[in-house]
């Protein structure tokens, strides 16, 4: 770091993507859990047609974003806020939710990005354990003080929660936040969105990356109670107004005016994962139950950081990570039919050799 760097993030650990190389045609990308679909038609023409505009502001509201939001899951305008990126969110809500009096709470193996908001705000924080099994349960983190966090389905291990445990957890206490981060949620898992009209302390964070097929668009959304939302606009209002450009929002309404093609993929990306999981576990893997667009995989024969330099060497990206707990373990992103047939080939090859 240079000497000019604030002494105030001297500490932070900024958060590690997965692996873009440069060279793409070299690999089979199963690391980041990016669609293996291209965008929506119908977004990809609101595009074009809206380029004679880019000279202008885009709409710090993104209204008519706002309002297809509404529409599709049923609330009202007012219950929604569209931002960069579910990390965008998640981030604002980090700045106005968490404090020295008030810490943030989720799981010990989650998303990485968690902890870095924390730091990144200066806000204390509780790492609670999973489950020997890699499950949540809600029980740890009734009765603590804080504002809870929690992915579902998580990440890195795909296991989801049941809606009705996340109730009872935001029942328990109406005086703290839980942000639910429901990024893979349509992949197998329910969400939680309806009970953003029954519950003034929820709020719901989606994203536009993984089943609606735009993660290079960078474009997300909270669902919550008017009172939430506008707590989290003044946060985007003292930051970035023109947070989602126009083209963006407008493929994002493109995309949300195409469902169907949404939940086509959806069941593809499904029977892929179900494909991927039995041809695993036929070669003696452990792979936990998944409800999102990966799967994390283990196995006695091979350790998890092994694996995944032998499937590079070989041209096939997954992830692995390096904490502890999981060090023997590899996040397996799904994709095309073809993309999984070569992962399983190449995992054969590496057992046999």
């Amino acid at each position: 770091m240079s000497r000019f760097f604030s002494s105030k993030y001297a500490a932070l650990e900024a958060y590690v993507p997965g692996e873009q190389p440069s060279d793409m045609s070299r690999y089979v990308k199963l690391n980041t859990n990016e669609s293996p679909f291209p965008p929506s038609p119908k977004a990809l023409e609101y595009a074009a047609a809206n380029t004679r505009s880019l000279n202008l502001y885009s709409d710090p509201q993104s209204q008519l974003l706002t309002q297809a939001v509404a529409k599709t899951y049923g609330v009202d305008p007012d219950m929604v806020l569209v931002t960069n990126g579910s990390d965008e969110i998640l981030n604002f809500a980090f700045m106005a939710f968490t404090d020295k009096k008030n810490p943030a709470l989720f799981a010990d193996i989650t998303y990485g990005f968690y902890p870095v908001f924390a730091q990144l705000n200066d806000s204390p924080y509780e790492t609670i354990p999973l489950r020997d099994d890699f499950s949540l349960c809600v029980d740890d983190y009734i009765g603590k003080k804080g504002t809870v966090f929690i992915a579902n389905p998580n990440a890195p291990t795909g296991v989801a929660l049941e809606v009705s445990e996340i109730e009872r957890l935001v029942k328990s206490d109406p005086d703290r936040i839980v942000v639910v981060d429901e990024a893979y949620v349509d992949f197998g898992a329910r969400s939680c969105v309806a009970l953003t009209r029954k519950y003034r302390n929820l709020l719901v964070c989606q994203t536009f990356s993984k089943s609606r097929s735009f993660a290079g668009g960078r474009l997300g959304y909270g669902i919550g109670d008017p009172a939430i939302i506008a707590d989290l606009n003044t946060i985007k209002y003292s930051t970035n107004p023109y947070n989602v450009n126009s083209m963006t929002s407008a493929m994002g309404i493109g995309i949300l005016e195409d469902e169907e093609y949404t939940r086509t993929n959806c069941l593809k990306i499904i029977e892929n994962r179900n494909y991927t999981v039995d041809a695993l576990k036929r070669l003696g893997f452990k792979v936990l139950p998944s409800c999102a667009n990966f799967i994390f995989v283990s196995s006695d024969s091979i350790e998890g950081g092994e694996l995944y330099r032998r499937l590079k060497e070989k041209g096939v990206l997954v992830r692995h990570f390096t904490k502890e707990r999981i060090s023997n373990w590899c996040r397996v992103s799904i994709g095309s039919r073809e993309s999984m047939e070569i992962f399983i080939e190449k995992v054969m090859e590496i057992l046999k050799a």
